[in-house]
Parts: C-alpha cells; structure tokens; sequence
C-alpha cells in the first residue's frame, strides 16, 4: 500500500504519518519526487487501519499494490533510482558500459584489457574470479587471487569494477575488492545470496535468470530491497527459446517492460543475449534504442585462447573501442549521455 501527500506537506507532518504506521508494526519507506512524497507500508495492513490513514490531514490517497513485489515497483517509488558509485551515475541519463572479458586469467591480460575499456570511454571493467559452469571440469575461475588482480587494474585506470558473486560466504569478500556485486543467472532465485546481499549495502547487477519472468525478476530483486539493500540493476542477459542458433534470444521489450513496471535501472547484456560476437553490435545499439541505462559487453584481446571458452561472443579491443564511438552519435537520440575520449573519438 502506499500513501500519497504533497510535497508541501511539512516534513514534521510526515513524522507524524510515518509514527502512526510504525505503531502498527509496519515497515515504512519514503521517496520524494518532484511533485508527491510517496510513503510505502510494507506489511499486512488491516481495513480499518486504512481508512483512518485515508481520512488524515495532508493524505491525500492511500493506494492499494496489487504486486507481490512491492520496493521495486514503480507506483512504490515513481522516480527513477539512480544509483551513484564514485562518480559514475546508474539510471539516469548517462549511459554506463562494463567492458572486460568473462574471466580474469593473469595480472598482465587483466591490467591490458583494463586499459583498453578505459581507452574506448568504458566506465566499468568486467571480470569473473569465480565461474559458475554449466560441466564440472570447466575452468572455474581463480578465486580470490582474481578479485585483487582486477581490483588493481581497476584503480590503475579509475575504472569501477564488477564480478560475480556466487554463494553467501564469499558476498563479503567480493565486496571487498569490487565496486558492484553480479549475481548471475543461475542464482537469480538463491534467495540466501539475495538476503545476504540485501545486507551488504553493495551495489547489486541482478541477471534474470534464462526461464524467469518479469514478475519472478522483480520479485528476486525484492529480496535485496527488502534487505535494505536500494542499489540494485536488473539485467536483461537473454532467455532460453526454442531457437538453438543464437545462445539465447536476447529479449529487447524486457527493456521497456522493466521500465514501466521498476524504478530500477535496468542494463542489457548482449554477449550472452546472442552468444555470438557479430551479433553483439546490433544488439547492444537495439538496446540503447530501447531504454537501457548500461550495457555489460566481454572482450578479450585474444577471444580464441580464452580459458572460459566464451570467445565467440567477446569482441575484439579494436570492434569494442568502434562500438562506442557509434554509441557516442546513438546516444543523444534516445536521450541519454555518452562520451569517448576525444583522442580515441578522432583517431
């Protein structure tokens, strides 16, 4: 349920509404937009409790949410979330790339491709130390020497970074040597890593798991908000079809759905959304058309040797570095904010 007022409605006079909640033993959380002040009750209201809300001074409708997500819907919290890390912003109108490749192999590929994310105008360097692998005798990453590996190359460029977070006992670790937490597909419904990260206040990129719905998504997303977690990113990194010729069928009005549906930012993967790197181009400029706030793209400067196999879908330094200058012109026409830097831009 939430509650509307205006915004001239007197901060004192919020307390008051927000104490009269609480006795109930409700949860409450408050956004501040442009013109309303939302309060939202999270918790088993009675009847008669909401009628005295809706007959209160400066209560101006009291609403019933139907959806069982309840912080990540958008008639909770109308604005859109605009998660701030350093100086990079996610949701609002810059357009945010991760760039890097599936898995950090050694200090001198890390800090190489570090350099060339920074070099094309990315914000964030991707990278997991901890790969979770569909066969058991796959490469599964280098644990904890990885995270320091990327983390070094990160504040030697002054790009963020973000890996992937597997189980709850190595949320904390994680945290530790990354700027953003991932949480891949597999575990979009661990609901003991979702609590956890709930707990951890890091900024979260939730992947939607590759049968999931919209509402399953959100519904996962909820588990970190209602942990007090408000940093997180819905990632939309394809789904399983019936089509075999692509990896997975990278669904584009995810975007837009996401969109009106959540206040949270929502970022596009297209390298796992197609598994297939002449397809990463089209389908990262479809999703910018489309609303996305980030993009999170692999490459490797040597995709055919990669440990992890996945380099049929990494791009090349040189097709990555081409691939945001054409976002840099794209950009402006869906009105978001992205900008290479100007010796890369005329080179």
């Amino acid at each position: 349920m939430i509650i509307v007022t205006s915004n001239r409605t007197p901060e004192e006079r919020i307390q008051e509404i927000v104490a009269v909640i609480e006795k109930e033993g409700l949860q409450v959380h408050i956004s501040r937009g442009k013109d309303r002040t939302i309060i939202g009750l999270i918790g088993s209201i009675e009847p008669k409790l909401a009628e005295h809300l809706r007959q209160m001074k400066d209560i101006e409708n009291v609403i019933k949410i139907s959806k069982s997500y309840k912080l990540a819907s958008r008639d909770f919290h109308p604005e859109n979330t605009v998660i701030t890390i350093g100086d990079v912003k996610i949701g609002g109108g810059d357009l945010v790339v991760m760039g890097g490749p599936c898995a950090v192999e050694s200090p001198a590929q890390i800090d190489e491709i570090a350099s060339l994310v920074k070099a094309a105008g990315g914000q964030v360097l991707r990278g997991g130390a901890f790969k979770p692998r569909t066969g058991p005798y796959s490469f599964q990453g280098i644990g904890v020497e990885g995270l320091a590996m990327m983390a070094e190359a990160g504040k030697k460029y002054g790009l963020l970074t973000i890996t992937e977070v597997m189980t709850p006992e190595y949320v904390d670790v994680c945290a530790e040597y990354a700027d953003i937490l991932q949480v891949g597909t597999r575990n979009m419904q661990n609901f003991d890593l979702l609590r956890k990260l709930g707990d951890s206040g890091k900024p979260v990129l939730l992947k939607r798991g590759f049968s999931a719905t919209y509402d399953e998504f959100l519904n996962a997303a909820e588990y970190i908000l209602a942990g007090g977690n408000p940093n997180v990113m819905l990632c939309e990194r394809g789904i399983r079809t019936f089509e075999t010729y692509t990896r997975n069928t990278l669904d584009l009005a995810a975007i837009p759905v996401l969109h009106s549906l959540s206040h949270l930012p929502v970022i596009a993967d297209p390298s796992h959304g197609t598994g297939r790197r002449e397809l990463v181009e089209p389908m990262t400029k479809a999703s910018v058309a489309a609303g996305a706030d980030g993009l999170i793209i692999e490459m490797h400067t040597d995709p055919d040797n990669s440990m992890t196999g996945d380099g049929v879908q990494s791009l090349f330094p040189e097709q990555f570095a081409a691939l945001l200058r054409d976002l840099e012109k794209l950009s402006p026409l869906v009105g978001k904010r992205f900008d290479t830097p100007k010796l890369i831009q005329h080179g």
